[in-house]
Order: structure tokens, then sequence, then C-alpha cells
């Protein structure tokens, strides 16, 4: 079984919540503690050794939790990692867009790492502040007003007013 195989299946078992419960603290703070690293070195590019970079960014002997920081990471990163393959001896190049990063950890709802302090050795705190403005107002739902004379938007071709509008009128 691969470390990925082995990941999905840790992640997705909540059989003993006890358990499961744990092995996400484990990861959340082993995950912090890498991310923490990554944003001080300030690099955007890590290569080497699977089994290097781990211990490098504290996961020691865990390659099972991190493959799940790789799998995290995955959608930040300017080219894909094949996450089935990671083993020990695989050479991972991972290329960070640290823009792209910092809107994924607020649309996951990761506060303990979008407000980690080393943020401010990749982006300044204005480019912080801005992208934070503009993943809030990305959830932002609008709905534009249908006029009377507009299509109706059921394709039927007739106006509104005609179609749709008559129907919603009948029922109140």
């Amino acid at each position: 079984m691969s470390y990925f195989e082995e990941w999905q299946n840790r992640i997705e078992d909540t059989s003993n919540p006890e358990a499961y419960n744990d092995f996400v603290q484990k990861y959340y703070q082993l995950e912090q503690n890498a991310y923490d690293q990554v944003l001080q070195k300030g690099s955007a590019e890590i290569s080497g050794v699977a089994s290097e970079i781990a211990v490098e960014l504290g996961f020691a002997d865990d390659m099972v939790i991190f493959t799940g920081f790789l799998d995290g990471i995955q959608t930040s990163l300017k080219n894909t990692v094949d996450l089935a393959s990671v083993a020990d001896d695989t050479t991972i190049d991972l290329k960070i867009d640290f823009e792209k990063l910092y809107w994924n950890m607020h649309d996951a709802k990761a506060e303990w790492l979008y407000k980690l302090d080393s943020w401010q050795n990749v982006i300044s705190e204005d480019r912080r502040t801005e992208i934070a403005k503009e993943y809030r107002e990305s959830q932002i739902v609008r709905v534009e007003k249908i006029g009377r004379n507009d299509p109706c938007p059921c394709g039927s071709g007739k106006k509104y007013k005609q179609c749709c509008m008559k129907k919603q009128e009948a029922r109140t």
C-alpha cells in the first residue's frame, strides 16, 4: 500500500473517533509547523528526496502525514506531484504559488495557517489584506433581478411577464 493510499484510508476512517481525532490533531500540528518553516525560508521551490524533505519539514518518520501535507498543498503548486507514486526515495520538486496558497487557506477556513506570522516573509501585509478581501468578495452571491420585459430565464422564448412571472403570481 502506498503512503497516499494509507493517508486516504486513515483520513476517511472514522470508526474509532478517538484515534481519528488524535491522528487529525497530529496532522494539523505537523502541517502548521511545516508551513511555518516553508514560509520562514521564503523560497517558493523545494526540491529533493521525499524522505529528506519530510525530515526537513518536521514530519520525521511519518511519511503518511507528509503525503497528506503534499495532498493539501497540491492545489497551490505550479506543478503537480503524483501522490500515488510518492515513496521514501522519490524525487520531489515543489514550486509553490504563495498567493494561491494563501487564497486556498482562506477557502479551507484554515485560520491557524493563514494567520501565521511567517507570511510576512513571502507576501506583504497589504497584498495579504487584498487577497483576503478578494476571497471574501468571491464568496458573495449576487443575483440579478429579472425585469418584466426581459426574456424568461426558463428558456421558453417568452417575456418574463408572460411566462414564469404569471406562474409565480398564480402561486401566491
